[in-house]
């Protein structure tokens, strides 16, 4: 099928989704209001193989040493799916199902599945790697760019973190665990009960990011925009907490957002 623009909808909630631009939510509106910062960088894209910088994007698997592209110097940055065209597996009024198939620079064959389902008030993205060849260490994790304003005043986030890792003056995780530090971030903090991170824009709009996993990232060094980036590792995690995938068990994952008006 085609990679052409798709459009949900359920009550009065909107989402487009972008499979010709890497897969990405390209919108969320709510009554009407967007939700996600537009361009095609924004929105909301899925990060795989790989979540956030992977060190001088290199990984090891066993014995032998893969080199990734520099895209974001000195490291390799979000994996290599949103950069490529996915294609349309089914799709109705409230649920679209997209794939994309690993190919160079990741140096193993895989497939990735994509699901969005809509309700009136959420939104729910479940990703899956699945091999059939080489098992390999993935990661899975979604960065949607929220709009810091809707219009009134700007979002509040709040969250409960278990700790919050050590960022090195390289943006990487030391292997330090800290008690949770106040912003602005761009950090990767550990909630093992699961993601759980509530983005309020008073007076008018209150979501929850959900998901089973226990690793998220906060970035809100931007003005136009806060992300709240659940995956199923940390950065670098590649080398440092890898999910392997194997013929017999892929990885996966996913990410519910809830909204209620205020």
């Amino acid at each position: 099928m085609s990679n052409e623009p798709i459009t949900l909808t359920a009550g009065d909630a909107e989402v487009t989704v972008l499979p010709g631009n890497g897969g990405r939510i390209g919108g969320l509106r709510v009554g009407g209001t967007e939700l996600l910062r537009q361009g095609d960088r924004f929105g909301c894209f899925p990060m795989v193989p790989w979540c956030g910088r992977t060190r001088d994007g290199r990984f090891r698997d066993g014995g032998t040493v893969h080199q990734l592209p520099l895209n974001s110097p000195p490291h390799a940055i979000h994996g290599t799916a949103r950069d490529g065209a996915w294609r349309t597996a089914r799709t109705t009024t409230d649920e679209a199902v997209i794939t994309y198939d690993l190919v160079e620079p990741w140096p193993y064959p895989g497939r990735v599945t994509q699901a969005v389902a809509l309700t009136p008030d959420t939104v729910t993205l479940t990703m899956s790697v699945e091999t059939y060849d080489s098992s390999f260490p993935a990661q899975i994790g979604w960065h949607p760019w929220f709009n810091r304003n809707l219009g009134g005043e700007d979002v509040e986030l709040a969250f409960s973190a278990a700790w919050q890792e050590e960022r090195g003056e390289d943006h990487l995780p030391t292997g330090k665990r800290l008690d949770p530090r106040p912003g602005p971030w761009d950090d990767c903090f550990g909630m093992p009960g699961g993601v759980d991170v509530k983005l309020t824009w008073p007076g008018q709009l209150e979501l929850t990011v959900a998901s089973r996993e226990e690793w998220v990232v906060l970035y809100d060094e931007q003005a136009e925009a806060v992300c709240v980036e659940p995956q199923t590792g940390p950065p670098n995690g590649l080398n440092t907490a890898p999910r392997l995938v194997t013929p017999l068990e892929p990885l996966e994952a996913s990410t519910t957002w809830s909204w209620r008006r205020l």
